[in-house]
């Protein structure tokens, strides 16, 4: 029985998508739930399950390829030859086949890997005959992803000078590669924002000398009894959470000629990934405790880098939080997250001597940079919103009294 393989059914955000990579190829058996595809879009990477076991007859859509919502891409034989072959896995003939295929898909030594391995990357190991050993894995679990592969074979070509070389000289190599997806509609909203706002940024500092020490006193008590680390962002989002409710201005967007209030605050966090930079969506971020916010965010960077949000984890938010400091930036201007008005930038946390009570002393300091769009917000609500963030931090006591 032929069924017909589609794309899923894409969110009204999402336009299109293209096809990045067949997992499995025409006659391959394939067994239920196994990945066949992977569909690439302007916001996640999508993939296609098999409903039941059989084999793949027909792609129509080839990598690359552009695919509509629910747009058939290839042809599934149901014909129960796989089932067939299950039920003869005792049988000595194919007991004698069934290696040869093990050693044509997968090299022997990667049966000693300690790492799993995606199905796309797993595809791409055994074409290009890698030890899974030698390659860093970044997902869940030491789970090796499809970028893994990719970034390690990058790493080599790059060690062995392979490179197009150029027309111009032979001597002075270069790489093109096409820019996915994500990365172009990236770079298409960063300009977009930049041309149709007015945007402006201001700039404080903040002590962090009291969630420092609230975490040394409270870190390993705080992890026993939820599971999880307290970090710094969860105090961020929570001080924002309180500033936006002071502030609703802050919190709204603009739709046209008109300004949109919201009476909620979904806190987006920006991550970076592989691919570029996400920013999934803690929802109704006024209604967790901190401990929910701080699972929420090792959530959605566990997904993120592993390609695994969905689009409405990505959709939605009131305000966003980036934090540059992770990567040892000092100071920075954060560009807005359209149609948001207000983006607050977090940085490095760095010792500096500073002036307390007429004494000169050294304490763990922060920039904080916030963006916002000067068509709604003036200078003074913007610049009370981050004294207001600032305050909170350095009281955190303020935080459970909502001051």
């Amino acid at each position: 029985m032929s069924i017909k393989i589609k794309a899923p059914t894409f969110p009204e955000s999402v336009a299109d998508g293209t096809i990045a990579n067949w997992v499995k190829k025409e006659g391959d058996n394939v067994s239920q739930d196994d990945v066949i595809a992977e569909i690439e879009t302007d916001k996640v990477v999508l993939e296609v399950i098999a409903q039941s076991d059989g084999t793949i007859s027909k792609i129509i859509k080839d990598e690359g390829e552009i695919v509509q919502s629910a747009e058939v891409i290839g042809e599934f034989d149901e014909s129960g030859e796989s089932s067939k072959a299950k039920e003869k896995t005792n049988d000595n003939v194919e007991d004698k086949k069934e290696p040869e295929k093990k050693i044509e898909t997968k090299p022997v030594k990667n049966k000693q890997s300690t790492n799993k391995i995606g199905p796309a990357a797993k595809k791409i190991i055994a074409e290009e005959n890698i030890d899974s050993d030698d390659i860093k894995p970044s997902g869940k679990g030491n789970r090796i992803t499809k970028a893994d592969v990719i970034n390690h074979l990058d790493t080599e070509n790059q060690e062995e000078n392979i490179f197009t070389s150029s027309s111009i000289n032979e001597d002075r190599p270069e790489k093109r590669v096409p820019m996915s997806r994500l990365r172009s509609t990236i770079a298409k909203r960063l300009v977009s924002v930049k041309q149709e706002t007015a945007m402006l940024t201001t700039f404080n500092e903040v002590d962090m000398m009291p969630i420092k020490e609230l975490r040394s006193k409270y870190g390993s008590e705080f992890e026993k009894e939820h599971g999880v680390k307290l970090g710094f962002m969860g105090f961020f989002v929570i001080a924002a959470v309180q500033a936006l409710k002071k502030f609703p201005v802050v919190n709204a967007s603009i739709d046209g000629d008109d300004i949109v209030y919201h009476g909620f605050q979904d806190i987006g966090v920006a991550v970076s990934t592989e691919r570029g930079l996400v920013v999934p969506v803690i929802k109704d971020a006024d209604t967790k405790s901190l401990p929910e916010i701080e699972k929420s965010i090792l959530e959605y960077s566990d997904k993120a880098r592993n390609g695994k949000l969905s689009i409405d984890e990505m959709q939605g938010g009131t305000f966003t939080i980036s934090n540059g400091g992770i990567f040892g930036s000092l100071l920075s201007t954060p560009i807005l997250n359209a149609p948001q008005t207000a983006i607050l930038g977090m940085h490095a946390i760095q010792d500096r001597p500073v002036a307390i009570n007429g004494e000169v002393v050294i304490r763990p300091m922060m920039y904080l940079a916030m963006s916002y769009d000067h068509r709604l917000l003036d200078g003074k609500e913007a610049v009370t919103f981050l004294v207001s963030i600032k305050e909170q931090l350095e009281s955190p006591e303020r935080l459970l009294l909502n001051l």
